[in-house]
Parts: C-alpha cells; sequence; structure tokens
C-alpha cells in the first residue's frame, strides 16, 4: 500500500484551508495525503514590517527545509509569497485554480459608511482634505495608497488574517487592506468590507502553488491532476514581470494578467514607496503568444519611467 504523501502547511487557518483542499484534491485523484505542520519565520516575529526582514521567502524557507530534507512530499503556498526563483532541487507540480485577486479594504466599524464614499470615488486624487489611517504591513498597498490619497497615514499590520482582523477592530485605525481570497476562502470577510477595484494586485494574488521535489515523479504526477494552465500561465507572466524588475514582497510592484476571447490581457505598475509617482502598463497578446509578456512589459515600464523609481528603491535599500 502506497504511503500517505505528506503536505507541508503553515498553522494559521488560511494555509491549512489550502492544503486540506490539496488534500482533497489528492483523495479524489485516488492519493492517500495527511497534513504537516510547519512554523514559518513570518509566522514568529509579528512586529517587524515584513519589508524590514528581508522578506523573500519568509512564509516559504522553513517548508522548503523540511522538502528538501524529506519530512514531507510536497508543501502549499499561497502562490504571491513564492520567491520567483524556486530553490535548488524544488519544482512546481501545480498551480490550483486562481480565486479573487482583488484587494479588499476592511472597516474598523460600520459607522465609517460615510467616508467609505471618499473611498469609492472614481476620481483619482480628489480627496479633499480627508485624513485616514490605514493598516497593511505590505509595501505595494502602502505605495498604491498613498499614490491615491497622500493625506492619508499608513500603520503597520502584521499577523495571520484572524489577528489582523482582531487587532482592526480593536484599534483606532479606520480601516485595513487585506487580500479578498483569503477572507473569503476561510468565510471571514466582514460585511463592512470594500473591493479597492482601483488598486492593482500583488503578482500571483489569489492562487495557490504546490511545490514537490525535483525527481519525485510520483507527487508531480499526482499534483498534474488538478494543475490549472490558465492560472499557471497568467501567474507566470505576473512573476516574470516580477522578477525582471528584480522585485520582491519589499518592492512595490504590481501585475495582473487575464486570458478572456484567447488573448491575455496584462496590467502592471510600479510605485514609488512614498507613493509620489507611478508608471503603469497595459497589453494585450495572443495567449499563443503569450510566453514572454512578462519580460516584454517590465521591459517597456523601465525604459517609460520606471528605471527611475527602482533606481530609487535599491539606493534606499
Amino acid at each position: 500500500m502506497q504511503k500517505p504523501i505528506r503536505i507541508g502547511t503553515r498553522e494559521s487557518q488560511l494555509a491549512v484551508w489550502q492544503a486540506t483542499t490539496v488534500q482533497q484534491l489528492l483523495l479524489q485523484s485516488g492519493f492517500a495525503a495527511e497534513l504537516v505542520y510547519i512554523k514559518s519565520d513570518g509566522d514568529i516575529d509579528l512586529k517587524t514590517p515584513l519589508y524590514e526582514m528581508g522578506v523573500q521567502g519568509i512564509f516559504t524557507r522553513s517548508l522548503d527545509i523540511a522538502l528538501l530534507n524529506g519530512s514531507i512530499e510536497i508543501a502549499v503556498h499561497s502562490m504571491k509569497d513564492v520567491p520567483t526563483q524556486l530553490p535548488k532541487g524544488i519544482i512546481q507540480s501545480a498551480v490550483l485554480e486562481r480565486a479573487s485577486f482583488k484587494d479588499i479594504l476592511v472597516l474598523r466599524s460600520e459607522t465609517l459608511d460615510e467616508k467609505s464614499e471618499i473611498l469609492n470615488a472614481t476620481d483619482e486624487l480628489q480627496t479633499s482634505n480627508s485624513k485616514l489611517t490605514i493598516a497593511t504591513s505590505s509595501i505595494r498597498r502602502k505605495a498604491q495608497w498613498l499614490y491615491r490619497y497622500p493625506n492619508h497615514t499608513i500603520d503597520n499590520l502584521r499577523g495571520n488574517v484572524n489577528t489582523r482582523l482582531k487587532k482592526v477592530a480593536e484599534s483606532n485605525w479606520d480601516g485595513a487592506i487585506f487580500a479578498g481570497a483569503g477572507l473569503e476562502r476561510i468565510n471571514l470577510r466582514p460585511a463592512n468590507s470594500i473591493d479597492l477595484d482601483w488598486m492593482l494586485p500583488a503578482p500571483a494574488q489569489g492562487a495557490i502553488m504546490v511545490v514537490c521535489r525535483e525527481g519525485d515523479a510520483t507527487c508531480f504526477d499526482a499534483c498534474q491532476h488538478f494543475h490549472h494552465a490558465e492560472t499557471a500561465l497568467c501567474t507566470q507572466i505576473e512573476r516574470d514581470f516580477l522578477r525582471a524588475l528584480m522585485g520582491g514582497c519589499s518592492t512595490p510592484i504590481s501585475a495582473l494578467a487575464q486570458i478572456q476571447n484567447n488573448q491575455v490581457q496584462f496590467r502592471g505598475n510600479i510605485v514609488a514607496v512614498d507613493g509620489s509617482a507611478k508608471v503603469e502598463i497595459e497589453k494585450t497578446v495572443l495567449v499563443s503568444e503569450a510566453a514572454d509578456l512578462g519580460y516584454i512589459a517590465a521591459k517597456e515600464i523601465l525604459e517609460q519611467g520606471g528605471k527611475a523609481i527602482v533606481d530609487t528603491i535599491n539606493h534606499a535599500n
């Protein structure tokens, strides 16, 4: 009898939901599987802002080590947390169909309905003199928010989604920014939340990646049963864009690729950390011609003014 496939996961409610989803998909394909819980560096230090922690791989490193030393056979990650260069000896075995890619604003209380009208306004920077305080640990979200609302204040917010929701409820903040998919997957999205349709997401936001050891044909083939090729293509384009711009979690780079009518529609941007400048790009190509779209878009955005923002960020680090 074949041994169960050991699935490595972080201990947060969202991470366990993701790993359990993969476990169920494996079972549906005839493969027994069990969860193995592993703490990550990002779960241990909940105070330091992510962009001060050298955050590339901070949520994946411990699982990578467990995978390489044989403690687990596969690991499940929020794809936006995975460095664009996987560690030597680890390969992508599947990408699940993407859920919502949107960022959402969770307001502190229902009394903020009046302020929410300001935040939903469509006109860039028409925010008058509103001075809200918004919480997020993401430098990408911070930069985009300050570009649109330069009068606002951004505070740091760390922890898993449950912890962050509790902190918002107990704080003096006006609201906090979350990935919509994370809250929706575990049925925690509050009624007093708003889709931030204007905010471009992190590359691969809303997608789940499964990885295994290179050469493990059994696990790779098992995961291919639920691999979603369309999501894999779109997220690869987004991650190529990020990689070409030498970006990580500490760089305010956003990207979104979507497939419609056999075409890939791509949008990307890079924003100054303080929100003082933004350069963006949009491109549409046939699916058959989209393999290098992320790299092409990155080259063009650098030529259109993005290089100055990248250089400023690099000099500050």
